[in-house]
């Protein structure tokens, strides 16, 4: 696939770098002001913020993300309780993330942001995330669960995840890691910026580049190779101006190829050799590339009035060459039924097929994402009552562009051979649309050792589906359906946190969650409402929290797509009436001193959750198929554990961490489920070691699943499909 404008921007940013202004001089802007700026598009905005907020708030900063330095998404948020994560490539390049039994397919529901902007493709019409950014130049991150309601929209029946990118900084500055492992694995990540009085530059980039893991029969690479560049450049007024103003513009691109398929394993395969591909997938690919740009605009009004505003545009297209079925057979129905499809299976193997055995979908799609939010704050005291009081207004628009053709091959010899070229758009032609306005207006009152946080959320949307004839030139007729409709939906919310001390505090939150439907999906939108209640205990070496949260779903909606596997229509959706979801979460961090300067970070997380249907029914989607009341939702692990111990020196740390990844069953059921429908439960190390040589150069090592431990982390999309194997990197980091 082509990268054109990649290219033009990557050129563009080069270019850029003379005619940047001179960065003698330090910025007159503090880390606090920075960070207050920020706090107006974040969810959660520190972890002091995070310790009072009327709901379960979790703020990895710089420093827990380095702890391990992971690149894979899905082993950042491990350690976060409350959260589902199912792999599928072993790398997280392509995560399934969701929060209280939301459902993890994609993350398409929950709302993803970076740095406070909706970063799915097209988050409200197709929110299905083939695209995530590149976690390694992120500087923190937050999760907020049911409490976010009110400022994270429009998916709230879980929570938000908001990725906050690398900030400029306040003088000139420079850092560089470089790590190198197993399967000619190559990791890269650098930065270089700085700040006048007046002004601000960053210029960034990832570089990572695999093998893979994987055996794919009859040879070739199994990994991915991603690009990510990324310039923000800033100007501000005097720091003493009567309005103190910033304009920031940032600009990403960035490309991925992965050699990547939906095709697993059988189970006995699985169990003679895990990391297996089948020849099938020998030409599966997907190949991405995407650009992002926003301007933001921040002013104070006056000393407790501030208005920060910003647009952006979000451009994302992918082309995933991947097989799709044998004569008519889906692949999970193959896998998960080997003996009667025995014919089949050996033609996945090599084994040489009848003429056009296999087919292969060129899923082409092409994506937009744009719009404007404006956000303004207001402090005011009352008396013995504070007052902080946000408004926030957001204009968006969204499309995905489907133009699909579909090609059939012979196997012969081990190899797949062309036997029927599709013409473009004959398996698919569609486009979903979205356009919304959302507001939401949240005040948090404080009052001696209270904080009340009531809020509103108001989503009007329309969504359009347009189908045309299936052939290159189909649209010149204009559509053969439109489907048209709008969803309006009031979303009311109240937190309240009690501060008995310094170090006791309670909350408790009632929340109402929305997931939008489909633009033509034949479902009726999803709602909930989320109850949780917590208690924290705070002090210098000691946090700790325990929250229990109830979900109640007054109608559960699944969505089909082609990472669900199974045989229903991409796009479709389903009603699966009243669910409950409920559970607790449990953390703690504690820091020993010890002797000779020695400290001893110890930390663990815990989440129980219960998943039940209230109704009996039967649905074409495959992971629900027949429900009885009372049967537990697939893919909802009933225990997750997390727990890291380190010692750290005064040029040195040595860190091991720890999850216990549940099993969880495939199929909605009650009961023991049969050895294809249910994943591995699994105990899986990570360990990491760091040497600070000075002040500018520390080398590191990081051994991901130390123990080899081999487990079946997923059944979708197609087969069984394995958790990373051992993995050993060496690195070095640069700083000036």
């Amino acid at each position: 696939m082509p990268l054109p404008r990649t290219r033009r921007l990557t050129s563009a940013l080069l270019l850029c770098l003379p005619l940047l202004p001179s960065l003698a001089a330090a910025s007159g802007t503090t880390d606090a002001d920075e960070k207050q700026r920020l706090d107006r598009l974040t969810v959660v905005g520190s972890a002091q913020r995070a310790a009072e907020m009327a709901g379960s708030a979790i703020y990895l900063d710089t420093k827990v993300l380095q702890v391990f330095d992971f690149t894979d998404i899905h082993r950042v948020l491990r350690q976060v309780t409350g959260v589902y994560l199912v792999d599928e490539d072993g790398y997280g390049v392509r995560p399934n993330i969701g929060i209280r039994g939301s459902g993890t397919d994609r993350n398409s529901r929950i709302t993803v942001m970076e740095d406070g902007l909706l970063i799915a493709p097209a988050p409200y019409s197709a929110p299905a995330a083939y695209y995530f950014p590149a976690s390694a130049r992120m500087s923190a991150m937050e999760i907020r669960k049911g409490s976010s309601t009110i400022k994270a929209g429009p998916r709230t029946t879980g929570g938000a995840l908001n990725l906050i990118s690398t900030p400029i900084p306040n003088e000139l500055q420079g850092f560089g890691d470089i790590a190198v492992g197993k399967d000619a694995t190559v990791l890269g990540h650098g930065w270089v910026g700085g700040s006048t009085e007046r002004t601000g530059w960053l210029l960034e980039s990832v570089q990572q580049t695999t093998d893979g893991f994987k055996d794919l029969d009859g040879g070739g690479d199994t990994g991915y190779r991603l690009r990510d560049y990324l310039f923000k450049g800033r100007v501000q007024t005097d720091s003493d101006a009567a309005m103190y103003q910033e304009l920031e513009f940032k600009a990403v691109a960035g490309d991925n190829v992965g050699e990547e398929t939906y095709l697993g394993l059988t189970l006995d395969d699985f169990h003679s050799s895990p990391y297996r591909r089948y020849a099938g997938s020998q030409l599966d690919r997907i190949d991405t590339e995407h650009e992002q740009y926003s301007l933001r605009h921040f002013i104070e009004l006056g000393d407790a009035v501030d208005l920060t505003t910003v647009l952006y545009r979000h451009e994302f297209q992918r082309a995933w060459y991947k097989l799709q079925d044998v004569t008519g057979a889906s692949l999970s129905t193959i896998l998960s039924n080997p003996s009667e499809n025995a014919e089949r299976l050996s033609w996945l193997q090599g084994a040489d097929s009848a003429v056009n055995a296999l087919r292969i979908r060129n899923n082409h799609r092409a994506y937009f994402a744009e719009g404007g939010q404006s956000v303004l704050n207001w402090r005011s005291a009352w008396g013995a009552v504070e007052h902080e009081m946000s408004f926030g207004l957001r204009w968006h628009r969204d499309e995905e562009d489907r133009f699909q053709q579909d090609d059939r091959y012979q196997m012969l010899d081990g190899n797949m051979v062309l036997t029927s070229a599709g013409l473009p758009g004959s398996q698919e032609n569609r486009v979903v649309r979205a356009q919304a306005l959302s507001f939401y207006a949240q005040d948090e009152i404080r009052l001696d050792s209270w904080i009340i946080t009531p809020g509103l959320r108001w989503e009007s949307i329309n969504l359009k589906r347009l189908d045309y004839a299936l052939r290159p030139y189909g649209r010149d007729a204009g559509p053969t359906r439109l489907i048209d409709g709008d969803v309006n939906q009031v979303l009311p919310g109240l937190g309240l946190t009690h501060l008995f001390s310094d170090r006791w505090s309670a909350f408790l939150s009632v929340h109402k969650g929305f997931n939008p439907p489909a633009p033509g999906g034949g479902a009726q939108a999803e709602e909930s409402t989320n109850i949780e209640a917590g208690l924290r205990w705070s002090e210098s070496r000691l946090l700790g929290e325990l929250v229990a949260f109830h979900n109640d779903y007054a109608n559960l909606v699944g969505t089909c797509t082609a990472s669900t596997g199974g045989n229903c229509t991409v796009g479709d959706q389903f009603d699966g009436g009243e669910a409950l979801i409920y559970g607790i979460e449990a953390s703690a961090s504690y820091t020993i001193d010890g002797p000779s300067g020695l400290r001893f970070p110890l930390q663990t997380g815990y989440t129980w959750t219960h998943s039940e249907f209230q109704s009996s029914f039967t649905s074409s989607f495959e992971e629900w198929a027949t429900v009885q009341a009372g049967d537990e939702l697939p893919y909802m692990p009933q225990h997750n554990f997390f727990a890291r111990a380190g010692v750290e020196g005064p040029q040195w740390s040595l860190d091991i961490g720890s999850n216990y990844i549940d099993d969880m069953r495939t199929r909605a059921g009650q009961g023991t489920p049969s050895a294809t429908q249910r994943t591995d439960s699994a105990w899986v190390f990570d360990l990491a070691a760091r040497y600070r040589l000075n002040d500018s150069v520390e080398l590191y090592s990081r051994v991901e699943n130390l123990t080899g431990r081999d487990y079946i982390a997923s059944w979708r999309p197609a087969g069984a499909r394995p958790g990373r194997e051992r993995t050993a990197l060496l690195g070095m980091k640069l700083r000036f």
